[in-house]
């Protein structure tokens, strides 16, 4: 592989990721949540325990947070910051799976994982997004990296407690952080089956100091929150439900997000391709190897599966939660990469996909305009698109990757017509959906018609609202409906009922049994998937009395 190879392969980088780049807000789920944070960090100068709305929030450590804060400050800008993390992340895994298959096997094999992983639809999206998923990947392949180059190069000590200090910041971003150390079954496989190139690492206390670098990096911010917690019980109600609830009560007896146990195989199967379609030819080439005693696939292999594996025996499964596997499935992968692409089978398969995709994006355009317009005016309206030409020239652009590499070089053909997706969307499709997937269009709206001499409370809001927002509000905690039933809704009915001059924002589900026979109710709008309603009056008695109006948290955006 030559420096002009390495060229057009971060010219692709460039294309995909920054595709857009700071031309939309923080979109649900989750991207307004973790900027609206990372903005109160910077405002109050409260950087050690995460809040949102005025309350704690528990679901997760700060560093996440920190790093979008910090990429705030550095470019000036909310909407270039609040996606740097992740960005950088990508770029972070990349350059890891590339050196590692490098120093493993060739620069070639180098090359062409770093190539899958960047078509891999879930690595570019989560690339694109705000949300701590994509940083989690980086943290845990900088400790496989660490690993490996420990384990399978003979690199030294100096690897293992980099990878110790690497899953201790991955522990920070999400505690799961330090699984990239699964790694160690499968070795420890090798190591008794006395595979080539296998050993055992002296000294043996040398683990004890990979295992105190983890514990000084995360102690850095869970000493403080502890101290904290010792003085304050709201934060030591924080740190019991981050550090059991959200942790071990959230894997062993989970929630939300239930799914069946082959729902991963449906993820891998759909968000994975293309690595997906080159199974039928990587599995007997992994077999090949496993015979062989190759321990150099045996590693990442067997890390990506334990990995799966383990998030599979919980009830609880979100398609991001095995996102860190995917980087060792690739790396394992890496060998065989440059041969396969040289076979029709997988040539055809590739072009195959990228034939697929053109056909999706220039058959919609023709049913949703000439067929069905009614159908396509209804879908445009939903999501703030103006028309359906990004679906044109999406599909040609494509089309034209097609005709111009064919079948020899169906993975460039491929990686065309997915470039040219991106690029669409993110230059064309995404800015104009902007307005109503951040809800700035339906916060305006609301700002217009809720009066600003009246306070406006909040029930079971959007993380985006709080975003959007430019007036002092009033709300009830963050996501506790879930978790309290209707306890959130009272204690908005004891608020609301305490003086006449508020106003509430509820959604529809939640106007029953409380708020449906006030005085004015008055639609505001669609927001998030539901209709939301400014209501104001007297609410229903029952309600009230069931109430704590004492559990409003006052909130000001523009606030220190």
């Amino acid at each position: 592989m030559s420096r002009r190879h390495l060229l057009w392969l971060a010219l692709l980088v460039l294309a995909i990721f920054t595709a857009g780049w700071g031309l939309r807000n923080p979109w649900p789920a989750d991207e307004p949540l973790f900027a609206l944070m990372a903005r109160d960090m910077v405002r109050s100068g409260q950087w050690l325990i995460p809040m949102v709305g005025g309350d704690f929030w528990q679901d997760k450590p700060p560093l996440f947070m920190w790093m979008i804060a910090v990429s705030d400050l550095v470019t000036g800008s909310v909407r270039n910051g609040f996606l740097l993390p992740s960005l950088l992340a990508g770029v972070g895994t990349l350059v890891l799976v590339y050196d590692l298959a490098r120093r493993l096997w060739s620069r070639e094999a180098g090359f062409w994982a770093a190539g899958l992983l960047l078509l891999t639809v879930q690595f570019a999206l989560q690339a694109r997004r705000a949300q701590p998923d994509a940083m989690l990947m980086f943290f845990t392949m900088l400790a496989l990296y660490g690993l490996l180059r420990q384990l399978l190069l003979d690199g030294g000590w100096k690897w293992g407690i980099l990878a110790g200090a690497a899953a201790a910041l991955g522990a920070l971003t999400k505690v799961v952080g330090f699984f990239a150390f699964f790694v160690m079954l499968p070795w420890l496989y090798a190591l008794w089956r006395g595979w080539p190139g296998i050993r055992w690492q002296r000294p043996w206390f040398m683990w004890g100091v990979v295992g105190l670098a983890f514990l000084a990096v995360v102690g850095l911010w869970l000493a403080p929150m502890l101290r904290a917690a010792q003085a304050d019980p709201a934060v030591a109600q924080y740190r019991d439900e981050l550090l059991i609830e959200q942790t071990v009560g959230r894997y062993a007896n989970p929630w939300h997000h239930y799914q069946p146990a082959w729902y991963y195989l449906q993820v891998i199967a759909t968000s994975w391709m293309p690595l997906t379609l080159l199974l039928p030819w990587l599995v007997p080439g992994w077999i090949r190897a496993l015979r062989e005693r190759d321990a150099r696939v045996l590693l990442p292999l067997g890390y990506a599966v334990i990995y799966v594996l383990f998030f599979t025996l919980s009830s609880g499964k979100r398609d991001l939660y095995i996102l860190p596997a995917l980087p060792g499935l690739v790396l394992a992968a890496a060998p065989l990469l440059p041969e396969l692409l040289h076979r029709r089978g997988v040539q055809r398969a590739l072009l195959g996909l990228a034939m697929f995709l053109v056909f999706v994006l220039l058959a919609g355009f023709i049913y949703l305009q000439f067929v069905d317009p009614r159908e396509g005016a209804k879908l445009l309206a939903r999501g703030g698109v103006s028309n359906l030409l990004p679906l044109l020239v999406a599909g040609l652009a494509g089309l034209a990757a097609i005709l111009l590499w064919r079948l020899p070089r169906a993975h460039l053909a491929l990686a065309g017509t997915m470039a040219s997706i991106w690029l669409v969307m993110g230059w064309w499709i995404f800015p104009q959906m902007d307005g109503e997937r951040s809800a700035s269009r339906f916060i305006a709206k609301l700002e217009s018609m809720a009066s600003p001499e009246r306070p406006l409370g909040l029930l079971a809001y959007q993380e985006t609202f709080l975003w959007n927002l430019q007036r002092p509000s009033v709300n009830f905690g963050n996501r506790r409906t879930w978790r309290e039933g209707e306890a959130e809704r009272f204690d908005a009915a004891a608020w609301l009922a305490a003086d006449p001059r508020r106003q509430l924002l509820v959604r529809e589900e939640m106007m029953q049994p409380c708020f449906f026979g006030m005085e004015s109710i008055r639609e505001v709008g669609r927001a998030s998937s539901d209709d939301w309603f400014l209501v104001s009056g007297s609410p229903d008695p029952s309600c009230v009395a069931r109430g704590d109006a004492r559990r409003a948290i006052s909130y000001d955006p523009h606030a220190p």
